[in-house]
């Protein structure tokens, strides 16, 4: 039997599990998932679920992180998949949600049509467009600028005049900003748009030169009464998940073909294209609390706010 076909089974057989211990209960269980590289990971387990008659188990997939929140704070998430930071903000504001697994290691990157920037130091003078001051893209680059020798303040202009991804990489693609801090998989969209558009730093591999460790960006969490009450359910969705990303990156035209189908990206040749810059690799939290840590305390120094006010204790940790 194929690695490929070993994976596929093993998704549908967690699902069908899934499905198996939900027999009994008209509950449903919604995971809360982003329009972008985190329902990317997940994709295999998308399409599965659509082929199977009342799973127990429904995927959410949403546009904005703050839209995760909501259902978060409403209570209609029982899964949920946002960004690190802003899953600690809502532990510290005491909701009960705990980390099950980090899914994607960072998709930022600079991206830009001006060809005379080959290092950190050719920045200066210019001006890079940022989406939402003192949200995560903008504390990142503004981070990395310092250990590069760059003033944030006063060597380069960072320009806020397009406040989301979308408003920013549609931006990049006509040529209104020319250089911009960009996440896939909207820059698989822009290159795909105008061909003058080149990734010139790969952010993600610079904070990893820097901090020792990649980016922990997005965080896959779960409420803490779900994992006491109902824990094989959660270790299947766990499973599940895991099975699914592992497949998305050996199975990257594959995998293409159903995000295009899903509508998670507009076509197959921008899917295939984000992937392998998408960063998708699924790590369960047990063990790397020390590394997400070493993560937020970046943010934290900067400004303790972005993770409101304080780095979460071990009870995040599933």
């Amino acid at each position: 039997m194929t690695g490929r076909l070993c994976i596929i089974l093993l998704v549908l057989l967690v699902l069908a599990g899934c499905r198996t211990s939900q027999q009994g209960s008209t509950e449903t269980f919604t995971i809360a998932t982003l329009k972008g590289p985190s329902a990317m990971g997940m994709i295999r387990m998308i399409d599965s679920l659509s082929h199977i008659e009342n799973p127990g188990l429904r995927i959410d997939i949403l546009n904005e992180p703050m839209q995760v929140r909501k259902m978060m704070i409403n209570g209609t998430a029982d899964f949920a998949i946002l960004p690190t930071t802003m899953a600690v903000i809502m532990y510290n504001k005491g909701l009960e949600y705990q980390l099950l697994a980090i899914p994607v290691w960072g998709t930022f990157y600079v991206f830009g049509s001006d060809t005379s920037i080959v290092r950190w130091a050719d920045l200066k003078g210019k001006r890079v467009h940022v989406m939402a001051r003192g949200m995560t893209p903008d504390v990142l680059f503004r981070y990395l600028l310092l250990q590069n020798g760059i003033n944030p303040e006063k060597d380069i202009t960072l320009d806020y005049s397009f406040p989301t991804h979308i408003d920013l990489a549609n931006a990049v693609a006509a040529g209104q900003a020319e250089l911009g801090v960009v996440a896939e998989p909207f820059a698989s969209v822009v290159m795909q748009k105008n061909k003058q558009v080149k990734p010139i730093f790969d952010l993600n591999d610079e904070w990893t030169r820097h901090q020792g460790n990649p980016l922990a960006i997005t965080a896959f969490v779960a409420k803490k009464k779900l994992i006491q009450e109902q824990p094989q359910l959660v270790e299947q969705v766990i499973s599940a998940y895991a099975a699914s990303t592992l497949w998305v990156n050996l199975q990257p035209d594959s995998a293409a073909v159903l995000i295009a189908q899903h509508q998670i990206l507009p076509n197959v040749a921008v899917a295939r294209a984000a992937i392998p810059r998408a960063n998708l690799r699924f790590v369960s939290a047990h063990g790397i609390s020390q590394q997400v840590g070493d993560y937020l305390n970046v943010f934290y120094q900067l400004n303790p706010e972005i993770i409101g006010g304080k780095i979460p204790d071990e009870a995040f940790y599933y």
